[in-house]
């Protein structure tokens, strides 16, 4: 295959994925929010790691995830990576079921710019003119509606960006395929699943039961919701590069406000809306400064 043919493979890709991420993913979890977040949480944890083990099965990757157990420095730090996607999945969750889809767009708008200051503070990367303009822009906006209005504060949306952008820099210390990655992590998150899914079944609380396989069935695609977005998109950065995938992520924090706002008619108020214009022209600023290097 040629470069460019790989290269627009790779955009497909990431479009794919950041698509997913940005309305399918919203949909599927706030159609099931009825369970409450705790399940959903519950749900999306245990069958990301079904299907992350029937995959590794599948693609006999069972010597990568001996190799990479052996390794003590690698385990530390997916265990520690392990805590950090669960809180994002947590929170985000949390966000879909409690109508604050907009807070959580508003952490992937800035989670990119995040992970770039933390770039250049943890691994002394550039950092260009204009990415120190949208670094500072970004934490002026955060600052603003924390003066401004405490009570408008989008903490939803902050924990989100937090988490993931420390979750990719402790992944970026290591060099892991991602669905093997993200197994392990599973893994470490699975015991604390299976007691917390144990009590509120023994409470009687759960709505996933056998006397309802078409709802079992619903609940278990929350593994595929998860894995396969993340194949896409991670396929794509590797044709394409992280530029002009950085640029394609955007889709999903922009199909979230537009969904929190225009299909579930989520409040937002004049402090959020500045806020947001602020991030709009820190996203603008980056993804041109992106554009011109590539």
């Amino acid at each position: 295959m040629s470069k460019n043919n790989n290269f627009n493979k790779g955009i497909f890709l990431t479009a794919a994925g950041s698509f997913w991420w940005g309305l399918i993913g919203v949909i599927y979890f706030k159609y099931i929010a009825f369970a409450g977040h705790i399940e959903v949480v519950i749900h999306r944890s245990l069958w990301t790691t079904v299907m992350l083990i029937l995959t590794s099965i599948l693609f006999s990757k069972y010597n990568k995830i001996t190799n990479i157990i052996r390794n003590k420095k690698y385990v530390l730090v997916l265990f520690f990576s392990g805590i950090l996607i669960f809180v994002n999945w947590a929170v985000w969750i949390y966000a879909i079921s409690t109508d604050r889809v907009i807070d959580a767009s508003f952490g992937y708008f800035i989670m990119p710019i995040i992970s770039i200051f933390l770039g250049y503070f943890f691994f002394k990367e550039t950092l260009s003119r204009k990415g120190k303009i949208s670094v500072s822009i970004v934490f002026f906006s955060v600052f603003f509606l924390i003066l401004s209005d405490s009570n408008s504060i989008p903490w939803v949306g902050l924990i989100v960006a937090i988490s993931w952008s420390f979750y990719n820099l402790l992944r970026k210390k290591i060099n892991v395929e991602t669905d093997i990655g993200l197994l392990i992590e599973s893994l470490f998150i699975l015991p604390v699943i299976l007691i917390a899914f144990y009590f509120i079944v023994q409470n009687n609380v759960n709505d996933f039961n056998f006397s309802n396989p078409k709802l079992m069935f619903i609940f278990m695609l929350a593994g595929p919701m998860t894995v396969i977005p993340l194949y896409l998109y991670v396929r794509g950065v590797e044709l394409c590069g992280l530029g002009p995938t950085g640029m394609i992520f955007y889709i999903t924090p922009t199909l979230q406000f537009l969904l929190g706002y225009f299909l579930y008619n989520e409040p937002l108020n004049t402090q959020k809306l500045i806020s947001f214009i602020f991030i709009w022209i820190a996203v603008f600023i980056y993804l041109k400064d992106l554009y011109e290097i590539n």
